[in-house]
Order: structure tokens, then C-alpha cells, then sequence
């Protein structure tokens, strides 16, 4: 549970119709949402939280109908160390009261909402758990459909050297600062091996303290004009001068680091894990689906005795 936020005792009020532990789901609705607690939620709003609070607790208590929870014992060190997780992110328990009574709680109710909320996750552990098993063969099928998630794509290491455009400032305006870069450019001569020196001297970006290091980079992470010229380069070359939104540049290409893919042996524990997981979530799926079904299926019985 996220820690509780500090309120007044002024806040939104809960359905009339619902439990305490309802209280519990409005105020993670309102932490999920952003806000710091359920103080002056009005409005549109609090519908709108209302409306996730009213979701999470149903599910939750269609789940808690279930004959698989009612098989579900938590030990009682396993709630108190839920309720202590809560208490010791304050100061002392008397905030911690404070701010369960501002959000509309006690420590009764709490360890009720708590109680649920660990048979819940454990009942959907248990459904996960029946998911059919993962072959070599589903792997490799996964392998070969998502090879893009398992290839590392071109990168480039790059240094440059920077003259900014400033007109206000005779040593940058326009012509000036492109007779700067052009006499560094003729300066190199191709000897990228002063390019370090040179940028430390005379780059005027925050890189120059570095010798004008932009680290490794990957396609689209530079200016367009940037981009398209050091994924040009050859490994140990120096761009022309170039242009882009800041001033003038010379990019050297220090290193290609060419797309490399990942072998299958490498990548198969991160393949069983997602697909594992996968097959959990849609167990759970079909399994409440089933619940639900069912729960319609009684309720409409109950009508019709009605």
C-alpha cells in the first residue's frame, strides 16, 4: 500500500451503501490517480475516482466469493507485517492514526481492507500458477517473431566540437562563427587525434569539459542534420562542418558499433519469463470471466425467485 497522505478531516464521503474497506479502494484510487488523498474530491472527480474504487473493490469481492479464496488462509504475522509496512513510513503512530482518520480510516478497518487485499493477490497467484506450460518450441516462436526486441541496433560514438550563432556577439555572429569552424575543420587536416585537444580548447558546448564527448549513441538522438551525417561516417572520420539549430559542428565518428543480435541461448530465460507471465494474466482473465458468468447467472436466479 502507497503511504497515506496527510488531509483534514474535511473529505469525500463514501457510498452509503458500501463497507467500510470500500473507503480503502477510494483512497488507492486517489493516490494511483496522482492526488495526495481524498480531501475536497468533488465533482467530476470524485465520480471518476468512485468509479475505479467501485471496480478494484468489485473484483475484489467477486474474487474474495470465490470458492479458491475460501481456501486461502494468511497467517496472522503475514497481515501484521502488512499493517507494520503502512505504519513505519511515519514518524510515529499517532501521525499514523491521524492520517488514517483524515482519510476516512481506522486501524480496524485497515487491517480489514489489508486482509482482503492479501487473500486477493494470493488467489490470483494461485489461478496464475495454472497456466499451461511453456515449450522450447513456444520460445523459439517468440524468438523468431520478435527478433527486433532481441537485436541491438546500430550505434555510433561521437565527439564534436560546437561555434555557436549568436549575433549579438562579434565572435558568433553568423560568418564569423562559420570562418571559426572551417579554420578547425583545415586545423584537423583529417588527424582525428587532436580532435579531444581541439574540442577541450575550443568547443563551446558543456561537452568541451569532457574533450567534446557525446557518448554512444543510437539513429535519432542528434539534431536531423547531426544524425544523418555521423551515420554517414566511417569509423575514425571527420564530418565537414555542419549546421543545426545551435550552431556550427565537427562530428568525428570515434567508433561504429554494428547491429548485433542476440543469440537464442542468451535470451531464452527473459522469453519463458514474458511468455510465463502471459499465460498467467490470460488465466486470470478467463478464470474471473467465468466467475462473473456465473455471479450472472445467480443473481438472475435470485430475480426470478423475487
Amino acid at each position: 500500500m502507497t503511504m497515506l497522505a496527510d488531509t483534514s478531516p474535511e473529505r469525500a464521503d463514501p457510498p452509503h451503501d458500501r463497507p467500510p474497506e470500500h473507503r480503502y479502494h477510494l483512497l488507492r484510487a486517489a493516490l494511483a490517480a496522482g492526488l495526495s488523498g481524498l480531501d475536497g474530491l468533488e465533482g467530476a472527480r470524485l465520480a471518476s475516482i468512485a468509479r475505479q474504487a467501485d471496480k478494484s473493490f468489485d473484483l475484489e469481492s467477486l474474487v474474495l466469493g470465490s470458492i479458491e479464496a475460501a481456501e486461502v488462509i494468511i497467517p496472522p504475522g503475514r497481515l501484521d507485517d502488512a499493517v507494520s509496512e503502512v505504519q513505519g513510513r511515519y514518524p510515529d503512530r499517532e501521525s499514523f492514526n491521524a492520517d488514517l482518520a483524515g482519510n476516512g480510516l481506522d486501524e480496524s478497518t485497515l487491517h480489514h481492507a489489508l486482509h482482503r487485499e492479501l487473500i486477493f493477490d494470493a488467489v490470483m497467484r494461485r489461478v496464475a500458477a495454472r497456466r499451461p506450460a511453456v515449450s522450447e518450441l513456444d520460445e523459439r516462436l517468440f524468438f523468431e517473431l520478435h527478433k527486433d526486441r532481441f537485436t541491438q541496433p546500430e550505434r555510433r560514438t561521437a565527439r564534436h566540437i560546437l561555434i555557436t550563432i549568436n549575433e549579438e556577439f562579434a565572435d558568433n555572429r553568423r560568418a564569423v562563427a562559420r570562418a571559426r569552424i572551417e579554420r578547425l575543420a583545415d586545423s584537423l587536416g583529417g588527424r582525428a587525434k587532436r580532435f579531444p585537444s581541439l574540442a577541450r580548447k575550443h568547443s563551446e558546448c558543456p561537452s568541451a569539459l569532457d574533450d567534446g564527448r557525446l557518448g554512444t549513441l543510437c539513429r535519432g538522438q542528434l539534431y536531423r542534420t547531426l544524425d544523418a551525417a555521423l551515420f554517414d561516417l566511417q569509423e575514425g572520420a571527420v564530418s565537414r562542418p555542419l549546421e543545426s539549430e545551435l550552431g556550427f559542428h565537427l562530428l568525428w565518428c570515434e567508433k561504429v558499433h554494428r547491429e548485433r543480435s542476440a543469440a537464442f541461448s542468451k535470451v531464452r530465460a527473459r522469453i519463458r519469463q514474458t511468455l510465463e507471465e502471459r499465460a498467467g494474466r490470460n488465466c486470470q482473465k478467463a478464470w474471473i470471466a467465468q466467475l462473473r458468468r456465473a455471479d450472472g447467472r445467480r443473481s438472475g436466479s435470485v430475480a426470478a425467485v423475487g
